[in-house]
């Protein structure tokens, strides 16, 4: 196997069997699932969506909540678990409903 080559990765969001990371993008034990089952497209559409959440909630990063807020929703973009939380602009500001 070449060494500068990517793993190749069953990708759990997408189905297709696609080009996957040398090491986790995401740290723990989420992380190690991103590695496994997550292909660098998934990852890259989930980055944009959450940059989409981060603006349109108004979220600090830096704050707990939100940091869980956007690990549920990064766990329910690429492994289809749990709910999804939709841009509704009827919340903006707020993270807590």
């Amino acid at each position: 196997m070449d060494i500068g080559r990517m793993a190749v990765v069953k990708c759990a969001r997408c189905g297709a069997e696609k080009e996957g990371f040398e090491r986790a993008p995401f740290p723990g034990a989420m992380g190690a699932r991103i590695l496994e089952g997550t292909c660098r497209d998934c990852w890259a559409a989930w980055l944009k969506q959450q940059t989409m959440l981060i603006n349109h909630y108004g979220l600090n990063v830096m704050d707990a909540q939100a940091r869980q807020f956007l690990t549920r929703n990064m766990e329910a973009f690429l492994f289809k678990a749990g709910q999804q939380d939709d841009v509704d602009t009827s919340k903006q500001g707020t993270i807590t409903h």
